[in-house]
């Protein structure tokens, strides 16, 4: 039995880490992968337990900041609880740990379900309703990365392309037309191990405290990264690939912990050859890699013999 509408995976095209340092961001619904809240018809599964037990931690801790007074979101926390006791679980194909949003999606179903008064989806193109809702789902995934732009759950509840501008301008936006049957396009690779979210954002916020990476952030990651945002928005598919390039250069000598280390050399003969560029997919560590490439067969022959999963083409 359903409980929720179904909820897709999202993929964080350009934004990773730059967001916390008010770079923009976008990210895009991902349909491959998708999870629902279900009720168990019968005796229930090891993985229907499994998740109802980790349901029911997340519901505590929910519960915890509720008797504090804290929490942001208003949720009937007792619908809840009393759901938990009938085996209520996330049934997901969403990898967790690979960068696609298995937590935000989870958080976007239990937010529809038990909020007492979820924000409508004609609604989504209001500002200041969208920020709130951002602030909440923030708070609630915390719990399971420890710090949290609220923008994965969002963009899994509205289930459209979501912009982050700055810290204080966030909307909807319409995709650029691209060609479906377009010779270049957008890849993940898969890192074959999950990345763990928590450690990856200490390391970077650690980093953050040397001068020298927080300039580096504002004045050339910014600036890499916000050109790739205007590219693709306005259908610019080789001012992308230029930007691009300097981007995944940058992420390679700056972020060498979040690249797996299997991946340092595909990561720069991308750069050198020209066949594709590799950037992180998420807080990185393992997981998805993304990446672009100006003709995905070509790009295919290269990344040989790592599978391709295509995103868009262009």
């Amino acid at each position: 039995m359903n409980l929720s509408p179904k909820y897709f995976a999202k993929i964080l095209l350009f934004g990773e880490y730059g967001v916390i340092r008010d770079a923009m961001a976008l990210s895009i619904p991902y349909t491959s992968y998708s999870g629902v809240l279900r009720l168990p018809d019968g005796e229930a599964s090891f993985e229907q337990r499994e998740s109802n037990a980790s349901l029911d931690r997340f519901t505590a801790y929910l519960e915890e900041l509720s008797a504090l007074g804290t929490l942001a979101a208003n949720l009937d926390l007792r619908a809840l609880r009393a759901d938990l006791d009938r085996g209520l679980y996330f049934d997901s194909s969403i990898p967790q740990g690979y960068g696609v949003g298995s937590s935000g999606a989870m958080v976007a179903a239990l937010y529809a379900r038990y909020a007492r008064n979820p924000l409508p989806l004609d609604e989504a193109n209001e500002p200041e309703k969208l920020m709130a809702l951002k602030a909440e789902m923030a708070q609630m995934e915390c719990y399971f990365h420890g710090k949290s732009s609220g923008m994965d759950p969002t963009i899994c509840y509205l289930q459209l392309p979501l912009l982050v501008r700055s810290s204080e301008d966030l909307g909807t936006v319409s995709m650029p037309s691209l060609p479906t049957d377009g010779r270049g396009g957008i890849f993940l690779l898969n890192s074959g191990s999950p990345g763990e979210t928590q450690p990856m954002v200490q390391i970077f916020m650690d980093k953050l405290k040397e001068e020298g990476f927080r300039r580096l952030m504002t004045d050339q990651f910014k600036k890499y990264n916000d050109a790739c945002v205007s590219a693709f928005l306005d259908g610019k598919t080789d001012v992308l690939l230029r930007e691009l390039k300097k981007l995944s250069g940058l992420v390679l000598e700056n972020f060498g912990p979040m690249i797996p280390n299997d991946y340092h050399n595909l990561w720069q003969k991308g750069i050198d050859t020209n066949a594709y560029y590799l950037k992180l997919c998420g807080s990185g560590g393992g997981g998805y890699i993304l990446g672009f490439a100006p003709d995905l067969e070509h790009a295919k022959a290269e990344l040989d013999p790592h599978r391709m999963d295509v995103v868009l083409r262009f």
